[in-house]
């Protein structure tokens, strides 16, 4: 059975986590551009979301917020990983 407290819990959870994925996005354009010199800690925030996503959600709204968000910060791994490398290539030339 579905609680509202936890819902509502759950769904200020994964708008948080959503919020740091852009909050990430942009600390890792700035590394991309140079104007920041360290790489920013993404394995932490993978860890958050791998362990917050074993929760057993009930919700189907909140099922499918959450796995919107996973999908969305796999994608910008998958940016951020390809910034790291070009830029790593472009400082050895």
């Amino acid at each position: 059975m579905s609680n509202p407290k936890n819902d509502l819990d759950i769904k200020s959870r994964i708008m948080g986590f959503e919020k740091r994925i852009d909050d990430m996005h942009l600390e890792f354009y700035k590394y991309y551009q140079g104007d920041e010199q360290k790489i920013p800690y993404w394995e932490g925030l993978e860890l958050e979301l791998l362990n917050f996503s074993r929760r057993k959600i009930f919700d189907v709204v909140l099922s499918n917020n959450l796995d919107r968000v996973l999908y969305k910060f796999q994608n910008r791994k998958k940016i951020w990983l390809k910034w790291i490398e070009e830029s790593h290539h472009i400082k050895k030339d």
